[in-house]
């Protein structure tokens, strides 16, 4: 049977599993596009933008609610597989148990 300390020592355990994971995640990117990968938006695992790529040809349109929609769809694309990223590399270490906060 485990006591407080065994269930102290597996929260420690589990803490620092989860740092190492955030501190890979910081490593990785993911990229989200839109528009036939005329807007591309690079996120890193930990869901922040690092880069957007607009082809030259959109920035010389005079539609720039079209481009304002690229931009978002890609944004929201990437930040999506870097959600996805981030829920699937935590569920390594939580043996697919959902823990509030975690994802």
């Amino acid at each position: 049977m485990f006591g407080f300390k065994d269930l102290m020592q597996q929260a420690q355990g589990l803490q620092t599993k989860i740092s190492e994971v955030q501190e890979q995640l910081a490593e990785q990117s993911v990229t989200g596009s839109a528009g036939g990968d005329m807007v591309q938006v690079v996120a890193s695992g930990l869901q922040e933008i690092i880069s957007v790529k607009i082809e030259k040809g959109l920035l010389d349109s005079e539609d720039l609610e079209f481009l304002e929609d690229l931009i978002t769809a890609a944004t929201n694309d990437a930040l999506k597989k870097s959600r996805d990223l981030m829920a699937q590399e935590m569920t390594k270490i939580t043996g697919g148990l959902r823990i509030p906060g975690l994802m």
